[in-house]
C-alpha cells in the first residue's frame, strides 16, 4: 500500500519538530542539551500543587473529572482577566479568555479559523519553529519580516502590509529563539501603522514574566487595535506538563470562533488541571514564585554568557538576553550550525541549529541556545565543549 496516496497534503506540508527529533537523539546522560526549550524543573512548585490536589478533589470532587465547558474554567479566566487588566490597564472579561492546551494548541486554532490556502501570513525573521509549523499546515503564504535588536523592521512591514495580510505573528518579549525584545518605540509605531489595517496583530508571550529586571513594557495591540490577540501560559511559571495556556482577546468574535474551533478539535482542555493551576494561584504568591525563577534564570544566563566570552572564537556573535529562556548564537557566514550538528553531538553537546526558525533557508550560521534546563557548572562544560568545536571549524 502506498501510504503517501493516502496522505492529506496538510500534513504532507507540515515539517517535524526538529527540536523533537533532537530530543530523542539526546537521551544519553552524559550529552549537555542546549536544545529544548526546557523550563529548570527546580521552578516547578511541587509541594504547593500537592497541597491543590488534594484540596480540589476534597473541595470539588466529581467537577474536576467530569467533561466541562469549551472555554475553560470560569474562575481560571477570571483570574486570568483580572491579572491582566491590573498588570496592563485593560478591560477584559472572562469572555474575553479562551483556555487552550498549551500555547501551541492556540496557534494551531489560530491557522484553522484565519487561514485558507495561499493567504497571507507575516512572521519574524526568525521565528519560532512551533509556530511555523503550526500555521504551515493551512498552506499560507508566508513573508518574513527581519528582527533587528529593538524589533521588527518598520520599513520592511510597512512595504508587506500593501499585501493582504490575514495575519501577523509576533513574540515581542524576549523572542524565541532570538532573545531580542520590542522597544516601546516600535510597539507604538506598530500599533499606529496597524490601526487602520482589516488585519489580525497575535502577541505570542510565555516569557514575558521572566524579564529579569525593570517593569513590563505595554503590549503592541491589546487596548489599541481591535483585532488584537495575546497568548499566553502557565509552562514557563507553573508547569509545562499541565498544557494549560490561554487565548486573550478584547474582540469577542475572535473569542467564539477560536472556541468553536476548540470544540471540534478536543472539546475542552483538561479540566482537573485548570482546576489545579487555578487552586495555587489563589492559595499562594505567583509573584513570589516568579521573583524565583526570574533570579534563577539571570544567574543561568549570565553563566552562559560569561562562559561564551571565554570560550568562543572572537568573531562568534550573541545576544545578551534581558529575560526569557534563550540567546542566539551568529557563526561566521561561511558555516553551517546544521552541518556542523553531528560533530557537537560528538563532543557530547546539543542546541538547535538555525534553519528551523526559517522559511525555505538552509544552512543557517546561526543557532539558538536554552540556558535554563542546566546549571551553572554544566553549562560551563557544554560552552566550553561548543566553543572547541568552534575554534576547529574556525
Amino acid at each position: 500500500m502506498d501510504m503517501e496516496e493516502l496522505l492529506s497534503e496538510r500534513i504532507k506540508n507540515t515539517p517535524p519538530s526538529f527540536i523533537r527529533s533532537i530530543l530523542k537523539t539526546a537521551v544519553d546522560p552524559e550529552i549537555i542539551s542546549f536544545a529544548g526549550g526546557l523550563p529548570n524543573p527546580i521552578s516547578f512548585p511541587e509541594t504547593s500543587l500537592l497541597h491543590s490536589m488534594e484540596r480540589i478533589v476534597k473541595k470539588y470532587g466529581s467537577k474536576c473529572f467530569q467533561y466541562s465547558i469549551t472555554a475553560g474554567l470560569p474562575e481560571l479566566r477570571e483570574y486570568i482577566a483580572k491579572r491582566y487588566n491590573t498588570k496592563f490597564g485593560l478591560n477584559l472579561s472572562l469572555d474575553n479568555i479562551l483556555i487552550t492546551t498549551g500555547s501551541q494548541q492556540a496557534l494551531d486554532l489560530i491557522g484553522k479559523v484565519f487561514l485558507n490556502e495561499n493567504d497571507e501570513v507575516i512572521l519574524e525573521n526568525p521565528s519560532y519553529l512551533g509556530a511555523i509549523q503550526a500555521f504551515s499546515q493551512y498552506k499560507p503564504k508566508f513573508y518574513q519580516i527581519e528582527l533587528k535588536e529593538n524589533g521588527m523592521d518598520l520599513e520592511q512591514l510597512k512595504l508587506n502590509l500593501n499585501n493582504k495580510i490575514k495575519f501577523i505573528y509576533t513574540i515581542p518579549n524576549f523572542q524565541n529563539p532570538t532573545g531580542l525584545s520590542y522597544s516601546k518605540q516600535i510597539r507604538e509605531d506598530m500599533a499606529n501603522l496597524l490601526k487602520d489595517k482589516n488585519t489580525v496583530l497575535i502577541e505570542d508571550d510565555p516569557y514575558g514574566d521572566l524579564q529579569f529586571e525593570g517593569s513590563r513594557l505595554p503590549y503592541i495591540g491589546a487596548g489599541k487595535l481591535k483585532n488584537s490577540i495575546i497568548l499566553g501560559t502557565f509552562s514557563k511559571t507553573v508547569t509545562p506538563g499541565m498544557r494549560i495556556g490561554f487565548v486573550i482577546s478584547e474582540n469577542k468574535e475572535i473569542i467564539r470562533n477560536l472556541s468553536v474551533a476548540k470544540e471540534a478539535s478536543d472539546l475542552h482542555s483538561n479540566i482537573f488541571s485548570q482546576y489545579l493551576i487555578w487552586d495555587y494561584l489563589i492559595n499562594n504568591d505567583i509573584e513570589e514564585h516568579i521573583s524565583k525563577i526570574k533570579t534563577l534564570y539571570k544567574k543561568q544566563s549570565s553563566a552562559m554568557l560569561n562562559a561564551m566570552a571565554q570560550y568562543f572564537p572572537k568573531d562568534v556573535k550573541y545576544t545578551t538576553p534581558q529575560g526569557g529562556m534563550f540567546l542566539w548564537v551568529t557563526l561566521p557566514e561561511n558555516i553551517s550550525a546544521m552541518k556542523m550538528f553531528p560533530k557537537a553531538l560528538e563532543k557530547k553537546v546539543v542546541y538547535v541549529p538555525g534553519d528551523p526558525f526559517y522559511i525555505g533557508r538552509k544552512d543557517v550560521n546561526a543557532m539558538r541556545l536554552n540556558y535554563t534546563n542546566a546549571d551553572c557548572q554544566t553549562i560551563d562544560e557544554g560552552i566550553k565543549r561548543l566553543g572547541m568545536l568552534l575554534k576547529e571549524k574556525i
